[in-house]
């Protein structure tokens, strides 16, 4: 049968209609669907990435779910921290074992070129035992010390630490201006061993380096530097998702990110647009505007046929990638604060403990 001309217009007018009907009325996915769709791609390939990035997925999955799919996961966390503890314990102890062990660690940040790797490199070569302390050391302690844990030579251990007075770090706008994500995580893990405590030292410093009258001066990546140091600050106390922060102790953080969420939606990445939105959360805020807003851009930048949030230049890669879509899964389906895993709470997860 031959189709006339005027007949065919229409008859492909009225589909363009009908497709066009079906698109709109093909139902958005939701902020939970969405995080599923992240998860998915992700544990579909969780024990293919790097150990650090697998074990940063998993326990964060695990502190929110507290499902036990997850436990391998951990215990490629906790194996890194053995064996990172192990390596300090035995080889890197004296002032020149560390003075040796820090210079190895700095020559990696010298042929950095992006702003951030430069002003590492600068201040950090006049006191280059801080990414032993700081970076390195002090981290494994803490994350040993939330899974209820200790190294057998912990005693050794703290005795480097209460070498140093931390507050010269934390209180130095140099170091701030380099470091202030990883100075806010670490004077709060000081704190959790008891070691020293300069939180409000580091949080009067970070103000003075930062005030709010010079944002517009700032660079792109200092920018990001601070929003990033606020959140940690945050995260720190709330020892990372476990525990629920009071709004009132950070109350100029939370005024902060109220006054200028839409500056920082557009200035910032999507993985500092997360930390914003996760950090009401843990203040049980889950109903501010800030929340709602933070969601709605991160569900945007939602790739649904990769299944993840792409880097700002548009590339999938899904271990450098990592960080900004657990950060996502998170900030999207919020499951709570669960100080876990624990070796009184979840015992099934320390059966075998890396040595």
């Amino acid at each position: 049968m031959r189709i006339k001309p005027l007949s065919l217009a229409v008859l492909l007018s009225c589909s363009l209609v009908f497709q066009a009907q079906a698109s709109q009325e093909s139902p958005a996915l939701t902020y939970s669907q969405s995080a599923q769709l992240i998860k998915s791609t992700y544990e579909s390939q969780l024990y293919t990435l790097p150990a650090f990035r697998e074990g940063h997925f998993g326990l964060r999955m695990y502190r929110q779910t507290l499902d036990d799919k997850y436990l391998p996961a951990v215990w490629t966390d906790m194996a890194q921290v053995a064996s990172r503890l192990n390596r300090f314990a035995s080889d890197v102890t004296t002032p020149e074992q560390i003075f040796l062990y820090s210079e190895e660690r700095l020559a990696s940040y010298h042929d950095d070129e992006d702003e951030r790797g430069q002003r590492r490199y600068t201040v950090t070569k006049h006191q280059p035992e801080y990414l032993y302390l700081g970076v390195d050391l002090l981290g494994a302690m803490a994350r040993a010390d939330e899974y209820g844990l200790k190294h057998k030579q912990d005693k050794t251990l703290r005795s480097i630490l209460k070498r140093y007075d931390f507050t010269r770090y934390a209180t130095d706008p140099d170091m701030i201006e380099a470091w202030a994500a990883q100075l806010a995580n670490q004077v709060y893990w000081l704190r959790q061993l008891g070691e020293q405590d300069v939180v409000k030292a580091f949080a009067d410093a970070f103000r003075s380096t930062y005030p709010d009258s010079l944002d517009k001066k700032l660079s792109p990546q200092q920018y990001g530097n601070k929003i990033y140091g606020m959140t940690h600050i945050i995260f720190g106390d709330s020892q990372y998702y476990q525990k629920q922060v009071n709004e009132a102790d950070h109350q100029w953080i939370y005024d902060y990110f109220r006054d200028n969420i839409d500056t920082i939606i557009l200035r910032s990445k999507e993985d500092v647009i997360a930390e914003v939105g996760i950090t009401f959360l843990l203040a049980g805020l889950d109903n501010d505007p800030v929340v709602e807003k933070t969601r709605q851009a991160i569900q945007s930048a939602l790739n649904t046929e990769q299944g993840m949030i792409p880097s700002v230049d548009g590339e999938f890669d899904l271990t450098y990638g990592e960080h900004r879509n657990v950060l996502a899964i998170m900030l999207l389906d919020w499951q709570g604060v669960h100080q876990a895993p624990t070796v009184k709470n979840q015992p099934q997860a320390f059966s075998s403990v890396p040595y």
